[in-house]
Parts: C-alpha cells; sequence; structure tokens
C-alpha cells in the first residue's frame, strides 16, 4: 500500500475505538523489562499502540510514520492520557527522517519491513540497548517480497548483536494473522562484561 493509502486508512479507523486502543504488542512489553525506561523510537508507529503504552511506562517516545492520519490518532491520544510524545510525519523510504547514532536505548520496528532501514536503526541504538523488530514472513511456496522476508532473513540482518529473542511462525499478537517473523536484539558494548546471574525477563 502506499502512504496515501495508510492515511486514508488510518483516519477511517480513527472512528473504531476498539481498533486505536489496542493493545501494544507482546514482544514489546517483554523487551521493556530488559532495560530501565528510557529514550525510545517507534518506526512506522501506526495509531501508536507501542508509542503509548511506552511513554505511559516513563519512557521518553519518539514516534514516527509516514501516514499523517497515524500520527494524528497517536496525537490525540497522547493528548486525552496527558502524555509528552515526539511526533514526525516521515516517509522513511524517502529517507525524510534522519536517526542520530546512538541516540536510542530501544528502536521498535513493528509490522514494517524496510530492509534499507536496519542498517540505519542499528546505528541508532546505544551500545547495550536494544533494537526489536516484528516483520511478515512469506508463507511456504511464496516468493519474498518488498514487504514480507524469506524465512530466516531477519536474523541476518544483526550480525555481532546478542540475539535475546527470536521467533518465527504464527503472530502471537491478536492484531496480525500472518507468518511472522520477531528479533530482539542488544547493541554489543565494548568493554562490558556480564553481570553474574543477568538473565533477563523470564518471559524471554
Amino acid at each position: 500500500m502506499e502512504i496515501s493509502d495508510w492515511d486514508q486508512r488510518y483516519r477511517a479507523e480513527a472512528q473504531q475505538a476498539e481498533r486505536v486502543e489496542s493493545s501494544p504488542s507482546p514482544l514489546v512489553v517483554q523487551a521493556a523489562g530488559w532495560l530501565p525506561a528510557g529514550r525510545a523510537l517507534d518506526l512506522a508507529c501506526g495509531s501508536g499502540r507501542n508509542a503509548i503504552w511506552l511513554a505511559e511506562h516513563g519512557w521518553t517516545v519518539t514516534a514516527v510514520d509516514g501516514a499523517e492520519g497515524a500520527i494524528e490518532i497517536v496525537r490525540r491520544r497522547a493528548a486525552a492520557k496527558g502524555l509528552n510524545i515526539t511526533t514526525r510525519v516521515a516517509d522513511l523510504e524517502a529517507g525524510e527522517f534522519a536517526i542520530p547514532e546512538g541516540a536510542w536505548d530501544l528502536i521498535v520496528i513493528a509490522y514494517y519491513l524496510q530492509r534499507g532501514l536496519f542498517e540505519k536503526a542499528r546505528a541508532g541504538v546505544r551500545p547495550g540497548g536494544l533494537l526489536l523488530a516484528i516483520v511478515h514472513t512469506a508463507a511456504p511456496g511464496e516468493e519474498p517480497t518488498a514487504h514480507r522476508l524469506r524465512p530466516g532473513e531477519l536474523r541476518g540482518f544483526f550480525p555481532g548483536w546478542e540475539v535475546l529473542h527470536a521467533y518465527e511462525g504464527q503472530p502471537q499478537d491478536p492484531e496480525h494473522r500472518r507468518g511472522v517473523a520477531e528479533i530482539l536484539a542488544r547493541k554489543p558494548s565494548r568493554g562490558r562484561q556480564p553481570v553474574a546471574g543477568e538473565d533477563g525477563p523470564a518471559a524471554l
């Protein structure tokens, strides 16, 4: 779909409270348990379910999407909840949003695939920070496309990173039905030594 199509879709869905007020992706909730609340960037944020949840739990959040209708929903929801979320309307494929290097504790890319974005997102994570990605995958017998990865492809975008969670199969998110690949990876920290008993949340 083109950005204009997504914009129309979000404007129509703004009237559907059950959609707009949907819960965050389960993996985002789990990922937040690996770090104290810090700076989070939600790329292709849609109607903001992940950005809103993170802001409610103490994160300083920037939410970016190419569809103005989506960002309008995020702004209204944030205002209604008294949350301060930085929002940007930007076409990610056109490079309209520059990701500052080493600026984010957590970057979320949920249900959006732009292969060239992974390198920029990796650079944007601070050492020791996390990058979370959830993308749709091609079904058996299908060829990968610009919007669907082949099985096993996602992990290849994170060479040298510590993979805390990797999954492929049916989504564990009621908002989606098509098969997905998920990854939660930590950027290496120079000189960082493992802490005894540091196992992360039991859920992962």
